[in-house]
């Protein structure tokens, strides 16, 4: 039986549905079964639990013996995670694959990459099998602009002229999945990146050519995009670490390019051209009268 943490987000989902369609044992945790029954995917059994609720985790492991580990990002991620993979051990888990982050490191000048480094630490130290997955930038998180895209035909960041070799989540899955079911990857760390790098303006230019309608990308200062995240809802701790990643970027940190997927899954990882055209209704505003 395989565990899915972090299971209605962008990568969990898509983790979902790959692994439901090779009916693979799969149990997904989640927060509110109320909320995400039915989770839409055939086969996949859904447990409530809670990562700051300890107590919720043995039953949510019964019978697991390999585990995707992802939780939001918060302050607290970090504590959390190490509990869980105690449990995890605790009762049994084998393997464990992280969900983690390119550049993960204990001492690296961004919290993101410090909590993922601190944790892939803990779970070393655990004596269990693992596989840690570190993705570059995700495409869909471009999706966060949607709004300002359609309406606008903007968006709006502090990237400067930084090149990220952006990642689609569904590569991420591909990646997840062969760790979890298949041998060999005991003991591996993945730096998983797509096919190029761009910069935000290039990205924009593919969003016009996919959309046909003009998008733009509008460089911020740094403390503008801050405000921008805080009135979106997202808490300051989060911010900060959000506006540290993009000085990440301009340091070009995130510009280097892996043949990881390509290597390990055998196949070509997806462009954001591709990714673009997938969700290109995304980022056009409905029509005018429409229903």
């Amino acid at each position: 039986m395989i565990l899915i943490t972090g299971a209605t987000g962008n990568n969990g989902s898509e983790l979902l549905r790959q692994l439901s369609a090779t009916g693979t044992p799969t149990r997904a945790f989640v927060r509110d079964k109320r909320k995400t029954n039915p989770i839409g995917f055939p086969g996949i059994e859904i447990v409530e639990g809670d990562f700051s609720r300890p107590e919720t985790f043995m039953r949510a492991l019964d019978g697991v013996d390999r585990l995707f580990l992802l939780i939001p990002s918060s302050a607290l991620a970090e504590a959390r995670q190490c509990r869980f993979v105690d449990a995890a051990r605790r009762s049994g888990v084998k393997h464990i694959v992280k969900l983690s982050q390119f550049g993960a490191d204990p001492d690296s000048p961004c919290r993101f990459q410090r909590a993922h480094g601190a944790v892939e630490d803990h779970i070393r130290s655990s004596g269990m099998d693992y596989t840690f997955l570190r993705p570059n930038l995700f495409m869909q998180g471009i999706l966060n602009f949607r709004s300002t895209i359609a309406f606008q035909g903007v968006f709006y960041a502090c990237a400067g002229t930084a090149r990220v070799s952006i990642v689609d989540v569904r590569d991420i899955a591909t990646m997840a999945s062969l760790a979890l079911t298949e041998s060999g990857h005991e003991g591996k760390t993945y730096e998983i990146t797509g096919p190029e790098s761009l910069t935000h303006v290039e990205m924009a230019e593919m969003l016009s050519e996919v959309t046909g309608r003009a998008v733009s990308y509008v460089e911020i200062s740094p403390d503008s995009m801050r405000h921008v995240l805080l009135d979106l809802g997202m808490s300051a701790w989060q911010a900060d670490g959000v506006i540290e990643d993009y000085e990440a970027y301009r340091r070009g940190d995130s510009e280097r390019v892996t043949t990881t997927v390509e290597d390990v899954a055998g196949v070509f990882p997806m462009t954001f051209e591709e990714f673009a055209r997938d969700y290109a209704s995304e980022f056009r505003a409905p029509s005018a009268g429409a229903a």
